[in-house]
C-alpha cells in the first residue's frame, strides 16, 4: 500500500512539473490595453487658450500622478482654415475600470482641481468648448499596446494621422479587423516604417461599427512617400484584392493632426 501511495505521489509530481515547464514555455499573449480619445470642438482663440491650460497645467500632470503616461494632445492641422476646431486627448488605460477610477482620483486630486480651476469651474456662457465627444477603443490583439513614435523632427512639422474604418455591419467589420490582424496588414505598416502609434476597435462612440489607428510622420512629404510605397506594396496588392476582403469599409474618415508641444507622444 505504502509503494502504491508513493508511486502515485511521484506520477503526480511529475505531471504538475510537466504542466509548469509547459505553461511557461508557451508564448505569453500581452494583455491588451484601452484608449479613451476625448475630442473637443472649439471656436474661439479664448476656448483653444482654457483648454491648453488645462490639459498642460492640470489634467497630464494628474495622469502622470495616477501613472497614467504616454498622453497624446493633438490638433488637427485643418484647424488652421476651419471655423470649428478640433483637439484630441489620447488617454491609454490599463482597463476600463481606470474611467471610473480615474474621475475619482481627479475629484480627490487637489492640485488638479487648483490648477484646473479655469477650466473646471468655467461659467455656461464661456464654455471652454462648443461640443465634447468620447470614443472609447480596445486595442487589437495583435498589436495590444500602444507605441512610441521614432520621429526625429520638431513636433511642429510632425503629422499624425488618425483613421476610422466604418463597416456596413458587425460581421463585416469583424472581417476587416481580421485583415489587419490575421492576414498581416499590421505588418505592412511596421515592415513600411509607418510609426504606428496604436491599432483599436471601437467598443463605444457615435460611429459603429468601427475601427481607429493612428500613424505619424516627420513631415507631409514623408506621410506621401510613405502611402505612395503603401499602395505599391505587393503584399498589400495580394491581400487587397482577396475576395473575402471586398466592400468591407463603408466610410473612411482621415483626419491630419499635430502634437502640441506638452503632448507625451
Amino acid at each position: 500500500m505504502k509503494k502504491c501511495l508513493t508511486k502515485n505521489w511521484g506520477v503526480f509530481v511529475s505531471a504538475i512539473s510537466i504542466f509548469i515547464v509547459v505553461s511557461w514555455s508557451q508564448p505569453q499573449k500581452s494583455a491588451r490595453v484601452f484608449y479613451q480619445l476625448t475630442v473637443y470642438q472649439y471656436s474661439l482663440p479664448e476656448q483653444e487658450k482654457v483648454l491648453d491650460n488645462y490639459l498642460q497645467q492640470a489634467l497630464l500632470p494628474a495622469l502622470h500622478r495616477m501613472q497614467i503616461n504616454n498622453v497624446g494632445v493633438f490638433k488637427a492641422i485643418a484647424n488652421d482654415t476651419s471655423k470649428t476646431k478640433t483637439l484630441y486627448v489620447l488617454t491609454p488605460l490599463k482597463s476600463l475600470d481606470m474611467i471610473t477610477k480615474m474621475a475619482d482620483k481627479l475629484a480627490d486630486d487637489k492640485d488638479y482641481q487648483a490648477s484646473g480651476a479655469e477650466y473646471i469651474n468655467a461659467v455656461y456662457t464661456a464654455a471652454p468648448y462648443n461640443r465634447m465627444e468620447t470614443i472609447l477603443l480596445k486595442s487589437f490583439h495583435l498589436a495590444p499596446a500602444l507605441k512610441l513614435p521614432a520621429l526625429t523632427a520638431a513636433k511642429k512639422e510632425r503629422v499624425y494621422e488618425l483613421r476610422s474604418y466604418e463597416s456596413a455591419t458587425e460581421k463585416i467589420f469583424r472581417n476587416k479587423v481580421q485583415m489587419f490582424n490575421e492576414e498581416d496588414e499590421i505588418g505592412i505598416f511596421t515592415r513600411l516604417n509607418f510609426n504606428a502609434i496604436f491599432y483599436s476597435e471601437v467598443i463605444a462612440g457615435s460611429k459603429m461599427p468601427n475601427l481607429m489607428y493612428m500613424t505619424s510622420f516627420e513631415n507631409m512629404q514623408d506621410r506621401e512617400a510613405h502611402w505612395k510605397k503603401f499602395r505599391e506594396d505587393s503584399v498589400w496588392k495580394k491581400i487587397s484584392s482577396m475576395p473575402m476582403y471586398q466592400k468591407n469599409v463603408s466610410h473612411i474618415d482621415i483626419t491630419f493632426l499635430r502634437p502640441v508641444e506638452y503632448s507625451d507622444l
